[in-house]
């Protein structure tokens, strides 16, 4: 199998094939650690892969020559297996972004125990001695999102549009309905999943659909797909909230933002490695690791909005709300 996507190493651009046959750009530090990682969709997504790109330059600032980095972008869930082999026969560190890449992560990492793998989105399993599983908490933070939809919705209906129907993105929406109706228990909610992330007509349809029972917020987990939701938007004049990085001011399409710390947990795993603390196992992130990690805002919330969410977060760090796992 051939793949034909690209491959940054550092700042050149390679074809997989090049990687595969040893072709690397020159090094600039004496021993540097080496990172290969894996952003299955487009690293300008507006989105989840976005935010890990994010990350993952920003960890490239801050380390400047003792990091090594390649990245592959774009790629479908059959090549995964073969991109994810190319990269750990190469690096210290593999960095899957996306639980989408964790069942061909795992497979991979069993045929390179002395390379260290991090799942960002990674689902709770089986403790791998060479594997580390970060829990994004979406579902945590949709509960926010959810509770913020039906403080902003005029219409008394809001809305949720996932990619694929997998537990965490089912989880996520599950707790966005029930945020919205811990805020207005009569408010109506409409969920549905387009089948891909990146399915731009899928997501556009079931926003409309949303919209014509009257919906008026909406909230995703999507990649490339979100510019679905957004056409549907405009063209209806509803409203949408964001997820994975906080850009209020940049589009009034917008009226508030999740953050869930993608480029955060590729930073975490970076970081680690360099220090060397890197730790195999499952670790929860969510809003007990700091507003980095995982926030939401109403971009021109009121003082009161402000203080409900303020409240909600509270106590879900205390448990007097509890929510799916993410």
């Amino acid at each position: 199998m051939t793949i034909s996507r690209r491959v940054f190493i550092g700042s050149t651009a390679l074809g997989l094939s090049g990687i595969a046959s040893g072709m690397f750009s020159t090094v600039h530090a004496a021993s540097p650690v080496t990172v290969g990682i894996l952003i299955p969709g487009s690293k300008s997504d507006k989105g989840w892969m976005e935010s890990g790109y994010d990350g993952l330059v920003a960890s490239q600032k801050k380390h400047g020559d003792a990091l090594k980095v390649q990245m592959i972008e774009n790629i479908k869930d059959a090549e995964m297996e073969q991109a994810l082999t190319n990269l750990a026969t190469k690096n210290q560190l593999v960095i899957g972004v996306g639980g989408q890449t964790q069942a061909a992560l795992i497979k991979v990492s069993k045929r390179f125990p002395k390379v260290k793998f991090s799942i960002v989105g990674g689902a709770l399993g089986d403790k791998i001695a060479n594997v580390a599983q970060y829990d994004v908490k979406q579902a945590e933070i949709a509960f926010l999102a959810g509770a913020s939809a039906a403080m902003l919705s005029k219409s008394g209906a809001v809305s949720y549009v996932g990619g694929l129907e997998i537990p965490s993105i089912v989880n996520a929406g599950k707790e966005f309905g029930n945020g919205a109706k811990y805020i207005k228990p009569d408010i109506k909610y409409f969920e549905s999943y387009a089948g891909d992330f990146d399915d731009v007509s899928k997501s556009k349809e079931a926003t409309l659909a949303a919209i014509s029972q009257g919906a008026d917020i909406h909230y995703h987990i999507l990649n490339l797909g979100l510019r679905g939701m957004e056409q549907a938007a405009r063209e209806k004049g509803t409203h949408l909230i964001g997820g994975y990085t906080n850009r209020c001011g940049d589009d009034p399409l917008y009226v508030a933002y999740s953050v869930t710390g993608v480029g955060f947990q590729v930073q975490f795993a970076i970081d680690q490695t360099v220090a060397n603390t890197w730790e195999a196992g499952y670790k929860p992130f969510g809003l007990g690791m700091g507003s980095a990690a995982s926030d939401m805002m109403i971009c021109s919330g009121t003082p009161e909005q402000k203080a409900k969410l303020e409240e909600i977060k509270k106590d879900i760090l205390s448990g007097k709300i509890k929510t799916l796992n993410g």
